[in-house]
């Protein structure tokens, strides 16, 4: 599906904010109400926007310890390592990449101890050959 650029606007307010009003939307896309909600219906229908979700506030985001644990392994193991990471809720977020690595997780904890921990269980994976962590320091860009 090709965007316009009222799509692209709607749905970069959506990432600011997904629980906007419709009414709202139409306002800042200076449409109607109704044409807001039949675009925003059009992208959902089309698989452009699959759901809604939340976003943490900066304050709260602050007072956790975050890392990026790079994560190698034989690729016959990539199914039952993906669904071994998908079982750590710790875990937000599973990158497949290029390089010496091949999937790339961002991990959120409340406490050095407790990130500490989650990178030792994800080292003691069956499959997994090798690790390698950074601490996410701040965060430049979020979008």
């Amino acid at each position: 599906m090709d965007l316009t650029d009222k799509d692209e606007h709607l749905i970069a307010l959506l990432r600011e904010n997904g629980r906007t009003s419709v009414s709202s939307l139409a306002r800042k896309l200076h449409c109607s109400r109704t044409a807001a909600q039949m675009r925003l219906q059009k992208l959902e229908r089309n698989g452009v926007i699959e759901g809604y979700t939340i976003r943490l506030s900066s304050a709260h985001a602050k007072n956790r310890v975050r890392a990026l644990v790079m994560v190698r392994f034989p690729p016959a193991k990539l199914k039952p390592i993906e669904q071994a990471l998908a079982d750590i809720l710790a875990i937000t977020t599973v990158y497949s990449i290029s390089g010496t690595f091949d999937l790339a997780a961002v991990v959120s904890a409340p406490n050095m101890e407790a990130l500490d921990g989650v990178i030792d269980q994800i080292g003691c994976l069956e499959g997994i050959d090798d690790t390698m962590t950074s601490i996410i320091l701040s965060t430049k860009v979020d979008r």
